[in-house]
């Protein structure tokens, strides 16, 4: 019950960005004038020279780059009003674009799992049944 109560009173934002390096700008300016608890963003193209480059005032980044090729990444911010914590899945699975995080209500009453997933257009099936177990497990 506490759970549904943190979920429906938070406002959360999502956004291909296709690059962040392009996009961080804009983002600053849209939190200048609404407040979000949660910006969920797909293909950031961030590598390790992007380390200092994606902080927001207020915001706890959670992130993950692709590896190995060029373009996508999935990223988190949440408010650090949040108490947040990344979850490390047992059942990783490089292929899979995703981050799952746990937002824990004040007083510790309950727990909301929240995540972000970047499906490639030509993503082959055995990559869509490790993200199912990515849900899974979270």
């Amino acid at each position: 019950m506490k759970v549904m109560r943190l979920a429906a009173q938070m406002k959360c934002l999502y956004t291909n960005a296709r690059s962040m390096g392009n996009e961080q700008e804009e983002l600053e300016a849209i939190l200048l004038l609404e407040s979000y608890d949660l910006i969920a963003i797909t293909e950031t193209w961030w590598d390790e020279s992007h380390d200092q480059n994606g902080a927001l005032d207020g915001y706890r980044l959670f992130r993950r780059d692709r590896r190995g090729r060029r373009g996508g990444g999935v990223a988190l911010y949440i408010k650090k009003t949040l108490q947040s914590e990344e979850l490390f899945l047992k059942n990783n699975h490089e292929q899979v674009e995703s981050l799952w995080v746990r937002i824990r209500e004040r007083g510790n009453k309950g727990n909301l799992g929240a995540g972000v997933y970047y499906r490639l257009p030509d993503q082959e099936e055995l990559t869509d049944e490790a993200f199912f177990l990515h849900l899974q497990e979270a």
